[in-house]
């Protein structure tokens, strides 16, 4: 089989990364193909079930077409900014076009060490390629822009971290691109103009054709990231550490280290074990993005235009475009969850909110029994969940006056997800996978690709942790 590459980021200057294959696999196994992804790219399934797709998930053996490479990029990481990151355990194997056009990135994660690797041994634990496969293909299931998951193997050897001896992974992943806002970021460090006008006009080629403008460009990424943020808030989704090097271009979903779907709902909640102070809570979600976005609209500066004080005037308007942006994203999101029409006033939604988080209630299942009760069925379970009665009811009273069921019940249905990748379910799975057992990642790969549908078969998936089962920390890959 001849793999259908067409490495466009390849053809830019060698400055902008450093070719490099990956290690070898003493003994890789083969755990999952995304066949269904591996379809819409146009690539052969026997193929890839054979020792040639093997070889090639594992980094044993690199098509003849692929050019790999370790991107080069900078970043703030939590505010304090790294001049030099890079890919330290990634490969940018080349970029397939599809059958209809369409260009995605095929990067292996784990496969060895990279000029980038700053002393690390470039190679993934197998939980964390657990992780990102199960997440990153459940965000797409609920339609939420991210990167995505082709396959998923065993190295075979294993890697030394924190927690001691584990097993090692590698992961397949898919993106429309892997430029974040960290490669703006790696060029304006070094003040090579050159190098961010190539690269900007590389972005608006391939992802805003439309832009026609660097400034174009930054609206463009502005919106992009408006509305993926309000869409990772409407199912309870905490990124976790969202660095600029974490902050795709495209829009999408990419990394997903100490990530985690929330289950007591609190807008201050926080999973990741590096995030202290709270940085990226769920509700300074929309903050940090248009944090992230400034340092975007800074690197842009020299090319808006040569004036600074013009070129940071346009970037300054075109800044404030997010916020309003997101605040219409965010509230027809949620007025899509709560079946309110598009005028209700935005004040319910915070009022909701405010009982979710005074009475601790898990965010997935409220807006879960609450669609049940708009689908006309009893309200004694909604009931059920609140701990103080008396406000849930004047609550729920003012819900019944203003939601419209009749009319946005399809759009309430589709804005709930009825199972979401809980935390103790992937620990779960992952415990068991080091133990050599596979079963309930499968069973959680196919039952988180199917968020909005019934299914009694999976109503064990439905349940919140018991407190003995609770994830309270979840950590970086590396």
């Amino acid at each position: 089989m001849t793999l259908p590459f067409d490495n466009s980021y390849a053809q830019l200057p060698e400055r902008f990364y450093e070719k490099q294959n990956p290690a070898n696999s003493p003994d890789p196994q083969l755990l999952r193909i995304n066949t269904g992804l591996a379809k819409e790219l146009g690539l052969d399934r026997a193929w890839l079930e054979g020792p040639n797709g093997l070889a090639l998930f594992s980094g044993n053996g690199v098509p003849a077409e692929a050019t790999p490479l370790a991107q080069a990029y900078s970043g703030h990481q939590y505010g304090n900014f790294s001049p030099i990151l890079g890919d330290g355990r990634a490969l940018l194997l080349g970029e397939i076009l599809t059958p209809k056009g369409k260009r995605f990135d095929l990067q292996l994660k784990g496969s060895g060490r990279t000029p980038f690797s700053r002393g690390g041994d470039g190679k993934s634990a197998l939980g964390p390629v657990l992780r990102e496969y199960l997440v990153s293909e459940a965000m797409h299931a609920m339609g939420i822009p991210s990167t995505r998951a082709l396959a998923a193997v065993s190295s075979g050897e294993n890697v030394f971290r924190q927690d001691g001896i584990v097993p090692g992974g590698i992961f397949t992943r898919i993106a429309a691109s892997h430029i974040r806002v960290g490669t703006f970021q790696y060029f304006l460090a070094r003040k090579d103009d050159e190098a961010l006008m190539l690269l900007a006009d590389h972005v608006i080629a391939r992802h805003y054709p439309l832009a026609r403008s660097y400034i174009g460009l930054l609206d463009a990424a502005i919106s992009a990231q408006a509305g993926l943020i309000a869409q990772w808030m409407s199912v309870g989704f905490i990124h976790g550490v969202m660095n600029t090097d974490n902050c795709a271009i495209s829009g999408e979903t990419i990394d997903f280290g100490p990530c985690a779907f929330m289950d007591d709902f609190h807008p201050d909640r926080v999973f990741s074990s590096i995030d202290r102070n709270g940085r990226y809570a769920w509700g300074n979600q929309p903050v940090m993005a248009h944090w992230n976005l400034t340092r975007f609209a800074e690197t842009l500066l020299p090319l808006i235009d040569p004036n600074e004080e013009k070129a940071v005037a346009r970037a300054e308007e075109s800044l404030k475009k997010f916020a309003p942006q997101f605040q219409e994203h965010y509230l027809s999101r949620f007025r899509a969850k709560l079946a309110l029409p598009s005028d209700s006033d935005a004040g319910f939604v915070d009022n909701t909110l405010d009982l979710l988080a005074s009475q601790r209630l898990d965010f997935t299942i409220f807006f879960r029994q609450l669609t049940l009760v708009a689908a006309g069925g009893s309200d004694t379970k909604l009931l059920a969940l609140a701990s103080d009665k008396e406000p849930f009811k004047i609550w729920f009273k003012t819900w019944q006056s203003l939601a419209k069921p009749e009319t946005h019940l399809s759009e309430m249905k589709h804005a709930n997800p009825i199972r979401i990748p809980r935390n103790h379910r992937i620990e779960e799975a992952i415990q068991a996978a080091y133990k050599d057992d596979f079963t309930l990642f499968n069973h959680l790969a196919g039952a988180w690709i199917i968020p909005f549908e019934e299914n009694d078969d999976l109503a064990d998936l439905e349940t919140p942790p018991l407190p003995e089962e609770m994830v309270e920390k979840t950590f970086c890959g590396t």
